[in-house]
């Protein structure tokens, strides 16, 4: 045997004994005629106390089979061990010992007779408790064409086919037009469910409820059929202005609709005459000539009524449903004319499901004997809580119009006024309808009476800035200076000046972060108040320049907003956030509202690794070496998130620890807890934390992942280049480096907290 060619055998089994796998390949049979389908056996012997995942699994890295010159067919498999794992919530598919794998490969028709080399590429991982090894076999197989030979004879006996994993980012949603019918009725239905919790649509819940407790007793199939009419009511009327405003005004005229000054006047008005009108103020009938008429029959007394309720109840909830429809109409409307009209119907009648289980409750409770009161204090209570809903209406048209009379304190004055008053009122300190000097309080009417109490007193912190975590969404956000000036959380935001914001980012050589938001949008309240704000998210965005930019008021600064987000970055949702560089490329974005306050960290962290560098200055003399001098830790080719390189000499001074892992490695994240609890605990005392993924499938993949398993500290994006300088052959490997740089202990598996904090306090 020549010596080069013992060397590469030598190599090889040395590489497969490192990856705990040694394979074997066998043709079955040995020859086949061309354009026949024979078979190739990869038998596989897995090292004792390891196992390698399935080519179906979802969970690890996925054994991968790739043939040439011919096409691979199929691949088979025997039954995999299945378990679930605890770590990644999910079911694993592993082998252990000895297992065989059947690939089906398809000869060429034209394959000239003859031997005929075939190069089998092996991809696979294997696992035990404490590490990974990705594993790579460049494996090849001879077989026989021979036009003579019969037809090989493909049986599955004990096998069966290996679907593999869907391929593709799982954090991007497929298209409308990839769906297909049925998910995108889902996705249609499930919207309209969704819907019920928005700012605008819930206060719907009161009112319908009053006014079916209000309708006159009737039959059984009375109130089912008032039911009925009511959801037909709202698919009918609803989809049809959602298909004549979209056909009129486009998706985006749709979205503005939520803002317009006087659909929110209108629905205020609407909502303060019907709590006037619970609180006895007036009461709203329909003339006695109108009803006559339409009483002529048992089945027609309630229905107009009826459906003027749907048709207020569609009004109302365009302020915060049109979004959603504008979007689910312009990504279906591509597909044809019969998709947007059933889709809204399918979006209108998930949005009506639950006021139809609404609208039956009413009728069956006015059949319960009556207990005093109890009905007209329902009313009463109603009352003042519609009378709070349509304060919200009244906020969109105050901010959307910038009179700045119902501020924060004002709103919240209000509200504090309306529901202590509905509990005091339950208790007996405030006398209407329902409620006698002499009636006992029953258990019902004191708790809720305390409730409501409650609920009141608890606004009182967000009078003077504080966070009122989900009701933030409801009400105004604090004062804020319109023109540069600085929240209350310390960022400075210029408002409405792109250009000015580009100019500031060339001079600072930053990088410009831009919130396209809303005077209306409850989300985006949300998000200044409940993660921009918070402090280690702030701290990150002090080094943008930070713009806002409203696209909800009908002025030509929000109209030319709107423009340029609908036109550069192709969408008209709030919010919405873009980083650029100065020059204006993009960097990364970030669509809609987030409650994972890491993964936005995250992605922040990964886009500001990408600033401009200022200009070179000139030289100084070299500063004289001093204790605290350091030398950065060698780390190449590292790379943020967002592709910008990332520079080792940012953590010179500090102890750093690297972690070396993958996304498809179960031993990594388990000890991710570990590492999050470093840096929250030791990052006061310069300790500072980088995870570097090493498993290759990209920045899109580790920010699905981030989103699942929250990464506190730096995460970076590593290569062949560092799987070189650090020997890494298995995940995870932990370095420990102290202050001057030099590497203190490392682990070529999992760590236990205990050591790690025992590395990092002999790095200190």
């Amino acid at each position: 045997m020549r010596p080069a060619l013992l060397l590469l055998c030598v190599l090889s089994a040395f590489g497969q004994t490192q990856q705990h796998a040694a394979w074997t390949l066998t043709p079955e049979p040995p020859s086949a005629p061309p354009g026949s389908t024979t078979r190739i056996r990869a038998a596989v012997h897995i090292d004792a106390g390891w196992h390698l995942y399935s080519a179906s699994s979802t969970v690890g890295l996925p054994l991968h089979f790739e043939v040439a010159p011919e096409s691979l067919r199929r691949v088979l498999q025997q039954p995999p061990k299945r378990a679930f794992d605890a770590v990644q919530g999910a079911e694993t598919e592993t082998y252990e010992g000895d297992t065989a794998f059947l690939l089906d490969v398809k000869l060429r028709t034209d394959a000239p007779a003859g031997p005929e080399d075939l190069a089998i590429n092996i991809r696979y991982q294997t696992c035990n408790d404490k590490s990974c090894v990705p594993g790579k076999f460049p494996g090849k197989v001879t077989l026989t064409v021979d036009p003579s030979a019969p037809m090989p004879s493909v049986t599955m006996l004990g096998f069966a086919e290996a679907k593999p994993p869907a391929a593709g980012s799982p954090a991007t949603a497929p298209s409308t037009d990839a769906q297909g019918w049925p998910a995108f009725l889902l996705l249609a239905f499930g919207a309209g469910l969704a819907c019920i919790f928005t700012p605008c649509v819930f206060p719907m819940i009161p009112i319908t409820m009053s006014y079916f407790l209000n309708q006159p007793s009737g039959e059984k199939r009375g109130g089912v059929s008032q039911a009925v009419v009511f959801c037909l009511g709202i698919i009918v009327l609803f989809s049809g202005m959602g298909l004549l405003v979209t056909a009129v005004l486009g998706p985006v005229g749709v979205k503005q609709l939520g803002s317009n000054p006087w659909v929110n006047g209108f629905i205020s008005a609407l909502f303060i005459a019907f709590g006037l009108s619970l609180l006895g103020a007036f009461e709203i009938t329909i003339p006695s000539s109108v009803l006559t008429k339409l009483n002529q029959s048992s089945s027609t007394g309630g229905f107009v009524g009826t459906l003027l309720m749907g048709l207020t109840f569609a009004l109302s909830s365009f302020a915060c449903v049109g979004p959603f429809v504008g979007t689910l109409l312009a990504a279906s409307v591509s597909a044809g004319a019969a998709r947007p009209v059933v889709g809204m119907v399918v979006f209108a009648t998930g949005l009506a499901l639950p006021f139809f289980l609404l609208a039956l409750f009413p009728s069956y409770l006015k059949k319960l004997p009556r207990s005093g009161g109890w009905l007209a204090r329902v009313k009463v209570v109603m009352g003042f809580v519609i009378i709070a809903a349509a304060l919200k209406y009244l906020s969109s048209l105050d901010q959307v119009l910038q009179w700045g009379f119902l501020t924060r304190e004002r709103f919240l004055a209000a509200w504090i006024v309306l529901f202590g008053m509905a509990g005091l009122y339950l208790l007996g300190f405030v006398r209407l309808e329902g409620v006698k000097a002499d009636e006992n309080m029953g258990l019902g009417r004191l708790l809720t009476g305390m409730a409501f109490l409650i609920f009141a007193v608890s606004l009182w912190p967000g009078m003077s800035g504080g966070k009122l975590g989900l009701f933030d969404a409801y009400v105004p956000a604090a004062e804020e200076s319109a023109q540069a000036g600085s929240s209350g959380d310390g960022l400075v935001w210029i408002k409405d000046r792109y250009q000015d914001a580009l100019a500031q980012a060339r001079r600072e050589h930053k990088l410009v972060l831009i919130d396209f938001t809303g005077y209306a949008c409850a989300n985006c309240h949300w998000m200044r108040a409940n993660i921009l704000s918070r402090p280690e998210i702030a701290a990150v965005l002090k080094n943008f320049v930070l713009l806002e930019l409203y696209t909800d008021d009908d002025s030509a600064t929000d109209n030319a907003n709107l423009k340029l987000e609908t036109d550069k970055f192709g969408t008209f949702s709030n919010p919405f956030y873009v980083i650029l560089d100065p020059d204006e490329k993009l960097i990364d974005k970030w669509d809609g509202r987030t409650t994972d306050a890491a993964a936005y960290l995250a992605w922040l962290q990964g886009a500001s690794q990408k600033a401009p560098s200022p200009a070179p200055t000139p030289a100084a003399a070299p500063a004289p070496t001093t204790a605290a001098s350091s030398t950065a830790i060698d780390l190449p080719q590292l790379t943020a998130l967002g592709g910008a390189p990332m520079d080792a000499a940012a953590f010179n001074g500090k102890v750093v620890v690297v972690n070396f892992w993958a996304t498809w490695c179960i031993p990594c994240v388990g000890e991710l807890p570990t590492f999050n609890k470093v840096h929250r605990d030791f990052a006061s005392k310069g300790v500072t934390v980088i995870g570097i993924d090493m498993g290759d499938e990209g920045a899109e993949k580790v920010r699905h992942f981030l989103q699942k398993h929250p990464i506190d500290y730096t995460v970076g994006l590593g290569g062949d280049a560092l799987a070189a300088r650090y020997k890494l052959e298995s995940y995870p490997v932990t370095v420990v480096f102290d202050r001057s740089g030099k590497e203190v202990q490392r682990f070529d598996e999992s760590l236990t907290e205990k050591d790690l904090l025992a590395a990092v306090q002999k790095a200190l």
